[in-house]
């Protein structure tokens, strides 16, 4: 036994890094909508809750993320000018009870609709459900909603049950260039952090703990920052002195908590008191973090004067014994010392912590890893992270270990997955099998992102399983056709030899295998197959993967043609001359006049940057299931079917309007309608019996249920584009400029017998010509900052932007804006324009950019005087990179900053 002991130990305590290879990242789900925060259930389950309300929830058994709640929430502030604008503020806390596996109670933290204060409250969630009326109120707290912004929302527990909540400073970010807040002028309250954060006697700003009653409300745990009773105080706060508190974490073993802390924007050091700094930091026990009066490792403000601009006093804020004699406080004048950050770093490159590299921030935060928290887990990470604190951050993607000493100070870090990016983590847990999820909010704020989305972190410490690869020519075509399948590429990572198999399956025609790493197989016979491949170590169970093949129906081929102009770009305000055409082997084409074009969908739609592309998609697909429903109707015209049925009475058989409500939100019973038709049944509406359609492809059914079916649907009004003219591109009324123009066509084909249609689209996105470095498709050596305002910046000696597919037809110029400033330590460089690689052909280049000086306050992006103009010479479509060049430059120093790109023709 003792010598098991000693083995475990020693094991521990010389635990190895393990390779990066053997933990793997998986997207589960995208383009949430605001993701805030999630909460674990043991059973599996993922609960999210989104800013504007929803709350959705990952199940691993049906890998489908679903909405099973929406609460009102309150999202927007109205300014001293009148204007309605997004606050940070809707649903932004969401956790599960210790205890919820008996008494299904979650806790939600939002801003109350109609009243300007912030609720926490418990639910209980049963079957998937909220259930609104069992709500209880646990704490409740008043909030402006005159200024923007924080609002913290993280929770976490600890091992007696007593809740941690952070809470944001709820102050203004303006009117202070990105230094403290402490406007003590009249009038100008919401912008001083002395009555929020600093105020010993308000909830804003701090760290609370509290133990939620099972009736509601709260008990006050002892041992808190403020004793019960003392005057001018709020008993429930743990921590004081926080600006925005983000995501918060209890480690287990020793009680320490750990949270992200996001800073001021200032770049530089003056009179008024240092430059911004983010904080990851960590609280042994109660205390005050600064906040209004110190950043960082106690870096102190001056007590500024905001109506004459200048320091009130010649010394600045002492840590040891902080004043706050604000007219605005409502609590203590004698503040608790201050307590250091744990870590901190500023835009600029840190010297304390220059592994946390340079530009944009925001902590976010993230768990302490104690493998006695996971007795019953799957998986388990490696004892080498025991006790280490993995944070995530925001702006810079990466994922920290933070190692700390036997006395629990910092004693060092390094990257977790370096090769991965963890951009826009908004929160970060450990489940209970094991694994860690992140949760990414995505890169543009108070919108929906394609890159919203839950990740799934796994560690495998045994034999990994090959990855697999599985390529086809082609998955569809007239018969006879081959395929090619190939497994290229498919590897095991732990270096084994790996065999493959593949099996064709069909329930009508058979099965049928194959070995080898390469199969051309033919088919003959109409059907759907399913190609699997396996592929196999020997010590693991095989990987596989799958593709769909469709036999007997070759897919539409949809293309746009212009007559002219540039492939890649739009121009303002002139016009787009195109033509769609489509051509089906089977059903003939636009040209001979077979395919008509009122049967063909085209939308051309507007997409600004930002904006939600789900509804421009969603948009599309309308058109063609109302083009789908058309041609349904005009089958039911030519059919049988009126003989049986009418509109809005019964008659041998049901109206099509009863049919339409009884199915309308079953969209898994209408494949099985459609073969109703085909093959004729009785039993549902009455023993009158429905005739069989063998005449009918499944194609043509399934075409009459959607029209038949969509009668009682609520319908969207779209406008379906003819398939030859002339679009302007004029930027529609109340839109952001520097958007895109979607072009898109689509053709759903007739199908075949006992095959379904098959939809063939062509999509052209023309882009504006001025291109913003966060559209890049490849990237090195590239930040983006988002506070005080979005910024660009290259990195290192090189680093370079790239654009796939640009069109070079009637470009002559670019022009590119670009700036170094000595404020955030940048180097200057110079760009040059290149061909398909960083290192192909030089199209120009810059002279070096200097470095200037910016006055505080003054936005980077809105300088003049910061062009280059480049002469060009190319025709085609290439890649084009734009690469920055400093040998001099530190590997984490920014070189410059990167305003757009703009391309002008003729």
């Amino acid at each position: 036994m003792l010598c098991s002991l000693f083995l475990i130990c020693t094991f521990d305590l010389y635990a190895q890094k393990p390779d990066e290879n053997r933990f793997t990242k998986i997207i589960l789900a995208e383009k949430l909508d605001e993701p805030m925060e999630m909460a674990m259930l043991k059973d599996g389950r993922v609960l999210i809750c989104e800013r504007k309300g929803g709350i959705k929830q990952w199940d691993p058994l049906t890998e489908q993320m679903t909405l099973v709640a929406t609460i009102p929430v309150n999202t927007k502030y109205t300014n001293a000018k009148g204007q309605i604008r997004e606050a940070e503020e809707g649903l932004v806390g969401i956790s599960i009870d210790p205890n919820f596996e008996k008494n299904h109670w979650i806790y939600l933290l939002y801003a109350d609709p109609t009243e300007p204060k912030h609720v926490l409250a418990r639910f209980e969630f049963i079957n998937e459900k909220l259930i609104e009326s069992s709500k209880k109120l646990v704490i409740e707290y008043p909030v402006q909603r005159q200024e923007c912004c924080h609002t913290g929302g993280g929770m976490a527990w600890d091992k007696t049950g007593n809740l941690f909540l952070t809470i944001g400073n709820n102050t203004s970010n303006s009117g202070t260039p990105g230094y403290a807040n402490l406007d003590e002028r009249q009038g100008w309250e919401n912008w001083d952090d002395q009555r929020g954060a600093g105020n010993t006697n308000d909830f804003r700003g701090k760290i609370l703990r509290i133990k939620p009653e099972d009736n509601g409300g709260y008990t006050i745990p002892d041992g808190n920052l403020f004793k019960k009773g003392t005057e001018k105080t709020k008993p429930e706060i743990y921590v004081m002195g926080n600006r925005n508190p983000w995501r918060i974490s209890v480690d287990s073993k020793t009680g320490y908590i750990y949270w992200g802390e996001v800073g001021p924007d200032a770049s530089v050091d003056t009179e008024q008191g240092p430059r911004g700094y983010d904080e990851f930091n960590q609280a042994k026990k109660p205390g005050n973090f600064g906040w209004p009066y110190f950043i960082g490792d106690n870096k102190a403000y001056a007590d500024w004067d905001f109506e004459l601009k200048k320091p009130k006093l010649e010394s600045k804020f002492d840590p040891n014994n902080p004043i706050n004699d604000s007219p605005n406080n409502t609590g203590l004048k004698d503040l608790p010392p201050a307590q250091k950050a744990f870590i901190w770093y500023p835009y600029a490159n840190s010297d304390e912590f220059p592994l946390v590299g340079a530009s944009g921030r925001s902590a976010t935060g993230g768990p302490v890893f104690r493998k006695d928290d996971f007795k019953n887990a799957e998986r388990l990470f490696p004892a080498y992270y025991e006790g280490k604190w993995l944070a995530v951050e925001f702006m810079r993607g990466w994922i920290m270990a933070v190692t700390m000493d036997e006395n629990g100070d910092y004693k060092s870090m390094e990257r977790f997955m370096p090769n991965e990016s963890f951009g826009s983590a908004i929160d970060m847990q450990f489940a209970h099998n094991g694994d860690l999820y992140v949760l990414e909010y995505g890169t543009a704020w108070f919108k929906g992102n394609d890159n919203a989305r839950l990740v799934k972190i796994s560690y495998n410490a045994g034999n990994r399983q090959p990855n697999v690869v599985l390529n086809a020519d082609k998955v569809g075509g007239a018969i006879p056709f081959k395929v090619k399948l190939t497994a290229e590429g498919s590897t095991d990572p732990d270096g084994d030899v790996i065999d493959y198999e593949w099996k064709i399956t069909n329930k009508q025609n058979g099965n049928r295998s194959y070995k080898g790493a390469i199969q051309n197989i033919e088919f003959t016979k109409p059907g759907k197959y399913i190609a699997t491949l396996y592929v196999n170590d020997k010590k693991s169970p095989k990987s596989t993967k799958s593709i769909e093949i469709l036999a007997g129906n070759e897919p539409p081929k949809v293309g746009f043609e212009f007559a002219k102009g540039n492939k890649t770009f739009y121009f303002p305000n002139k016009a787009i001359e195109y033509k769609v055409n489509v051509e089906d082997k089977e059903d003939g084409s636009t040209i001979n006049g077979k395919i008509k074009p009122e049967n063909v969908a085209v939308n051309i739609d507007y997409l600004p940057i930002g904006y939600d592309k789900i509804e421009i998609s969603q948009n599309h697909r309308i058109v063609d299931a109302l083009l789908f429903a058309s041609e349904g109707e005009k089958l039911i015209a030519k059919s049988d079917c009126k003989s049986c049925h009418v509109m809005d009475k019964k008659s041998v058989g049901p109206s099509y309007i009863d049919i339409s409500k009884k199915y309308l939100s079953n969209p898994s019973l209408h494949e099985s309608i459609a073969k109703k038709i085909i093959n004729g049944g009785t039993g549902i509406w009455g023993d009158h019996a429905m005739s069989a359609h063998p005449q009918l492809s499944q194609a043509d059914a399934n075409a009459m249920v959607s029209y038949i079916i969509g009668i009682t649907e609520k319908k969207t009004e779209v406008k379906n584009r003819p398939i030859a003219g002339s679009y302007s591109t004029t930027i529609p009324q109340n839109q952001k400029d520097k958007g895109s123009f979607v072009l898109r066509a689509s053709y759903k084909d007739k199908g075949g017998k006992n095959m379904p249609a098959i939809t063939g689209e062509e999509t052209l996105v023309l882009r504006n010509p001025v291109l913003s470095p966060e559209l890049a498709e490849i990237t090195k050596g590239y930040m983006k900052l988002m506070t005080p305002g979005i910024g660009y910046y290259a990195v290192g000696k090189e680093a370079y932007l790239g654009y796939k597919q640009i069109d070079f037809t009637d470009i002559k110029q670019i022009e590119v804006g670009l700036s170094a400033s000595s404020r955030n330590g940048a180097a200057g460089g110079i760009m040059e324009i290149r061909l398909d690689s960083p290192s192909g052909a030089l199209l120009g280049k810059t002279d070096k950019i200097q470095l200037t000086e910016r006055k505080p306050g003054e936005n980077q992006q809105n300088r003049s005087g910061n062009k280059s103009i480049i002469d060009v010479a190319s025709n085609g479509v290439h890649d084009v990179y734009f690469v920055f060049r400093n040998a001099e430059a530190k590997d984490n120093q920014i070189q410059v900053q990167i305003r757009d790109f703009e391309f002008k023709s003729n």
